[in-house]
């Protein structure tokens, strides 16, 4: 029964894969055929390239990941293959969510409207910051992660030894000692982001208040585009907010090493790992007309071809 749950979760997750792939790759599509066109690469595209090829990455290498630990898990558990896995698993992991916490500071810079000299500051000098942001988080990314190359193989075998191997209470020393270590590196590639992800919300929630009683007052009756800029942002904020969070939860819960393998728990923080990327992909092609239009071209030539067929 609990094999039967199990399997089921490991199936969502390769479906909820699947469709990350689909959805980053549109996004990197529409982005990169934009720049080609029009020869300029904008602030935004950038982002939205370095995001959706890092997320494509990151479930093509979770994918990869999980069917070498189901299939090949004697060759999957050798010492170099186990740790190159690990290591670059944590850099996709750390580079995607700077790169989306980046996507919500510049949101941010470009909705929101305050009038404090640094904000005004910032408006002005996102579009070149952006560059720099990008290099600067792809290079701690790869600074964090590399603690994993050196002790992510020991710390596995210290959980996965048995107890007639090793003093139970050294083990249990060890098992905590690891796992706050794995808690201090885990805080170190999602925390800032993180905190720059909150307040850039926070800001853009503040914004959006202040707006929405500014219409009030004036009694339009009508919402402007300013408006409708700031209700899109915080939709794609917050549904990144909370699939954030789960995934955050999910990526502690598996690295800890709590769960035997394969086990309905493992299987679950799975299934959660796959869907948030998936999800925030799909929420920025709905909120975003310019990558809409790439699956309904799609669909509609795809629609003529089977008339064309059935006539």
């Amino acid at each position: 029964m609990y094999a039967l749950f199990s399997l089921l979760f490991v199936a969502m997750a390769i479906i909820e894969s699947m469709a990350g792939l689909l959805g980053n790759g549109t996004i990197l599509a529409v982005c990169s055929t934009s720049c080609i066109r029009s020869k300029i690469l904008s602030s935004y595209d950038m982002i939205m390239i370095f995001l959706s090829l890092s997320r494509f990455s990151l479930q093509s290498w979770m994918m990869l990941d999980l069917f070498l630990s189901l299939f090949c898990e004697t060759s999957y558990y050798e010492e170099n293959l186990f740790v190159i896995f690990k290591t670059v698993f944590m850099f996709l992991n750390y580079s995607s969510l700077w790169f989306a916490a980046w996507l919500s500071v510049f949101y941010c810079t470009k909705v929101a409207s305050f009038t404090q000299s640094f904000f005004i500051w910032l408006k002005q000098r996102i579009s070149s910051l952006v560059p720099w942001m990008l290099i600067t988080s792809s290079l701690f990314s790869f600074a964090t992660s590399l603690p994993f190359a050196w002790d992510v193989y020991n710390v596995h075998n210290n959980f996965t030894a048995p107890l007639t191997m090793t003093n139970s209470s050294e083990r249990r020393v060890t098992m905590k000692a690891s796992f706050f270590l794995l808690i201090l590196l885990c805080n170190a590639g999602i925390g800032l982001p993180l905190i720059a992800f909150v307040v850039s919300s926070i800001l853009l929630i503040r914004s959006l208040w202040i707006h929405t009683r500014q219409m009030q007052n004036n009694a339009t009756g009508f919402r402007d585009a300013s408006l409708e800029a700031h209700i899109g942002a915080i939709k794609s904020v917050f549904s990144f907010l909370i699939l954030y969070v789960a995934y955050f939860i999910s990526l502690v819960l598996i690295l800890s090493n709590i769960f035997l393998p394969l086990s309905i728990g493992e299987a679950m923080c799975l299934a959660v790992m796959a869907a948030c990327p998936a999800g925030h992909s799909m929420v920025l092609i709905w909120s975003n007309p310019k990558f809409r239009e790439l699956p309904a071209r799609i669909l509609h030539h795809a629609n003529c071809h089977v008339r064309a067929r059935s006539m």
